[in-house]
């Protein structure tokens, strides 16, 4: 049997078992991957990399162990009657492309028209922060954003904006620096409502900086 088949069907078994492979398995592979591009795993500026990535990797993806609506549980309905727009502007984003697992570098506008109850906007941030650690698609993200404040709150409207540069199409590929993609979803009163929508995207076109 090749390595690869050997690999394979130790991967059919762990999904079969649901199992997942340890760290002495993930730190293998990154030895595989160092030797396949042809350097020596055993030099000295090497011999520390596998375990490295991997804990790397611990950070970059953590948000599988976290459960996003569970963040949003805990509200408070004492708010004096509250009800006009809550917007989080400029939040940093740094996330993976599931494609080829570089970066994607950016930044998350999120709003909402409260319905009763609001959030602690800590707990907002950290919605964006779990769905950033994971392999992602920038589609995906924004839509899992607002999806998951729109099914927990239940406010009148949810809006997410996202504007990032993929280093899958900076570094390497086409190689197009300096290009940043925009993608949005708007829920609630702010697809049914034109006035709200121009509010809300103007409020984020002010003192917007850059990606950097």
């Amino acid at each position: 049997m090749t390595y690869a088949a050997s690999v394979a069907a130790m991967a059919e078994y762990r999904k079969e078992h649901g199992l997942r492979p340890s760290r002495e398995d993930a730190e293998a592979a990154v030895r595989v991957l160092l030797e396949w591009s042809g350097d020596d795993p055993d030099r000295e500026g090497l011999i520390e990399t596998p375990a490295r990535v991997v804990r790397a990797y611990e950070e970059f993806f953590e948000g599988y162990r976290v459960d996003p609506a569970e963040l949003l549980a805990r509200t408070f309905e004492e708010t004096n009657d509250y009800d006009d727009l809550i917007v989080l502007r400029n939040m940093r984003l740094e996330s993976h492309c599931e494609h080829h697992i570089v970066p994607i570098i950016g930044k998350v506008h999120v709003a909402y028209l409260p319905a009763d109850r609001v959030v602690g906007i800590s707990k907002l941030a950290r919605v964006v922060e779990v769905y950033a650690k994971r392999l992602q698609i920038q589609e995906t993200l924004t839509s899992q954003v607002a999806d998951t404040i729109h099914e927990v709150l239940q406010p009148r409207g949810v809006a997410v904006v996202v504007e990032a540069a993929h280093m899958c199409m900076t570094t390497r590929g086409v190689r197009k620096p300096g290009v940043s993609m925009l993608t949005r979803k708007l829920l609630g009163e702010f697809q049914t409502d034109p006035e709200l929508r121009r509010d809300f995207l103007s409020s984020i076109a002010v003192s917007n900086g850059g990606l950097g």
